[in-house]
């Protein structure tokens, strides 16, 4: 079940957020009735962003062999199938 509290649980029930956190659940957050923030574990936070580390990673090598670089007008172009 999705986890929704006000961000002053984050102060007042913090021991039950992170059970809830440490189960692998995210904690979705809200202050004054809208969307704030999400608390995630390490390891929920690391699964998500771990293949954009590797992506960059393949990027940043990339970039060491060559001397050609793009603007992001030219970048989207050739993302979306241009030339």
């Amino acid at each position: 079940m999705i986890q929704i509290r006000p961000v002053s649980d984050l102060r007042n029930k913090f021991t039950e957020i992170e059970s809830t956190v440490k189960e692998g659940k995210p904690v979705y957050l809200t202050k004054n009735g809208y969307g704030s923030m999400v608390v995630l574990s390490i390891e929920a936070y690391s699964m998500l962003t771990e293949s954009i580390e590797d992506a960059l990673d393949v990027a940043d090598k990339m970039s060491d062999e060559t001397n050609k670089r793009y603007t992001h007008e030219e970048m989207f172009a050739k993302l979306r199938g241009g030339s």
